[in-house]
């Protein structure tokens, strides 16, 4: 028997990666939508997950959505990935 490779529908995403300076000045790589933002959070899908960036006095810079980048300034005081879904186990399904 041949082994076949199923590749799924869903396109490559965009490299991510995030540099922080001085806390300060974030850039962000890889963000494919900005969900929301304010002057205390941003909110946004990236090729890895979405990312929530806290702090004081955020300002989105810079945002290019066609090459995945995004720039914020402020005082960044935590960057926080959502977990993926839990998984529904057997008994989850059963009661659930």
């Amino acid at each position: 028997m041949a082994y076949e490779e199923k590749r799924s529908a869903v396109p490559p995403s965009k490299p991510h990666q995030v540099t922080l300076s001085e806390r300060e000045q974030l850039t962000v790589t890889g963000v494919e939508e900005v969900l929301r933002f304010d002057e205390n959070e941003v909110e946004l899908r990236t090729g890895r997950g979405t990312l929530l960036v806290r702090g004081e006095g955020l300002h989105v810079g810079k945002l290019a959505i066609e090459s995945g980048e995004l720039g914020v300034d402020g005082r960044v005081a935590e960057l926080v990935y959502a977990d993926e879904p839990e998984r529904v186990g057997f008994f989850g399904r059963l009661f659930g």
